[in-house]
């Protein structure tokens, strides 16, 4: 588990007459509790032992803090202390800063939040204060308003320095696709590198038979069923395996962290499409067994890419998947998400278990010039977030929503296959009860991106940590 590292100060007063006969008698004993209460939560929080009283203190701790690879600076206010302390040691820490105090009127704590706090404020510090005892009816506010920052702060981290592979160009004209490569060095601090869809035939063609007949005998065995006929046939199968594996090659070779592939038209039109690729790479298990799910988007969405690394990031790994915003049930309050491979069959069954996830999915033929399979199947009901990062005058933003995939009625679902004819796909039914006129009305793209579970909180922090504007879709 990939735990938030936070470095905690304990702020003092540095006046020796108020510290030895007031304040050092309820900061003391408050870093302990403080210490013992940060335990119960998903993150691992580094101290030195002792309250800072003084700038001396303050440099000596920031530096420690730092050497043991601190990436949110958690300030401790148990009690009065001088503001200009606090701003030094959130300078010297330089990161993501939360600022911590209680509801105590004998420490004086509040007057040396507000005091610490404000003055970060004049110096553009962006900081999240809590005033809540450990015990109490206010404790809540540790995990509601405390962890969201936290868990953002450490994705916003650990985004710096990765490196986005873009397999090919623009696809299809989708202009909401496409990206400013130097606005992402500026921005994310985020690398590319551009790999052109010929890398992955060129690869495909000496890839090792015996790493094929495994993974087509793996797959084949256990998914729910697989649908040949004339253009879905078991050779177009396994070059579409043997694609995967020297796409799995190209990112390991490169070391890329997440990507986009381009595939249409190009791909589907010539060679053969590339769903089983994101629909695996996407998932984190193949015929060798788990690894870490890589994100990667269709039809070269780099925006789309982008959105499901950061939900990637701030879930610690979990699985994420991209749709087409497919059809709107106004009466019904249903968005339709279709989509051929990057809709992960992790989704499927929701088990750490692959094998268990495949009896739900069933290889049918995809409807593109050159055949091949998509993994059919409809995401198992449960809470899901929808995400999906856009870009207004080329400025940020994003829009977030809360929803649950479901599974209508067998008339719903019977009406939206006759509509689609031959051209089936995996789709998700999201049911939500906000407004979907005004999500129609805001969303700018025709693409969208979800994770498992509700995350609106943690990845409101982050586009604030981000500069990004976020837009969280209400009823």
């Amino acid at each position: 588990m990939n735990l938030p590292k936070v470095g905690m100060i304990t702020f003092g007063d540095p006046r020796e007459h108020e510290w030895r006969t007031v304040f050092s008698k309820v900061a003391i004993p408050r870093h302990e509790q403080a210490l013992e209460f940060f335990k119960q939560f998903d993150m691992e929080v580094f101290t030195c032992g002792s309250v800072a009283c003084n700038a001396k203190d303050i440099e000596e701790q920031a530096k420690e803090l730092k050497a043991k690879g601190a990436e949110i600076f958690l300030g401790h206010i148990p009690c009065w202390t001088w503001p200009n302390l606090v701003v030094r040691a959130a300078q010297a820490m330089d990161m993501p800063t939360v600022l911590v105090a209680n509801d105590d009127p004998g420490t004086h704590a509040t007057v040396g939040l507000l005091g610490g706090g404000g003055a970060l404020t004049q110096v553009g510090i962006d900081h999240v204060r809590i005033s809540s005892d450990f015990e109490g009816p206010k404790k809540g506010l540790f995990e509601k308003k405390m962890m969201p920052y936290i868990k953002a702060a450490s994705a916003a981290g650990r985004l710096k320095g990765k490196t986005f592979g873009l397999f090919g160009g623009r696809s299809m004209g989708i202009d909401t696709g496409t990206f400013d490569p130097m606005q992402w060095k500026r921005m994310f601090k985020i690398d590319s590198d551009h790999i052109d869809h010929e890398e992955i035939i060129r690869r495909a063609e000496v890839i090792d038979e015996v790493r094929i007949e495994k993974m087509f005998d793996w797959l084949t065995s256990n998914v729910k069923a697989v649908n040949y006929n004339e253009k879905f046939t078991k050779e177009k199968l396994k070059y579409q395996i043997a694609c995967y594996f020297a796409t799995k090659d190209i990112i390991s070779d490169r070391s890329l962290d997440f990507a986009a592939i381009k595939c249409m038209p190009d791909m589907t039109n010539f060679r053969i499409p590339q769903c089983i690729s994101t629909a695996f790479l996407n998932s984190g298990y193949d015929a060798d067994g788990n690894f870490e799910p890589f994100a990667i988007a269709c039809e070269a969405d780099a925006d789309a890419a982008l959105t499901m690394e950061m939900m990637k990031l701030l879930t610690d790994g979990m699985q994420t998947m991209f749709a087409d915003v497919g059809h709107v049930d106004y009466e019904n309050n249903l968005i339709f998400l279709p989509n051929c491979g990057s809709m992960c069959t992790w989704f499927a069954g929701r088990h750490c278990d692959g094998c268990e996830n495949l009896k739900n999915v069933e290889l049918m033929m995809a409807n593109r010039p050159t055949g091949g399979a998509v993994t059919y199947m409809n995401p198992s009901p449960g809470k899901i977030t929808l995400a999906r990062l856009c870009r207004n005058t080329g400025k940020y933003e994003m829009i977030i929503m809360e929803a649950e995939f479901v599974m209508p009625n067998q008339g719903i679902v019977d009406g939206f296959k006759k509509a689609r004819g031959i051209h089936q796909l995996p789709v998700a039914f999201v049911h939500t009860d906000y407004d979907i006129e005004s999500f129609m009305d805001q969303f700018n793209s025709n693409h969208i991106t979800a994770v498992a579970g509700k995350h609106a909180a943690e990845l409101v922090q982050l586009c604030r940590i981000l500069g990004i504007e976020a837009k969280v879709m209400e009823a």
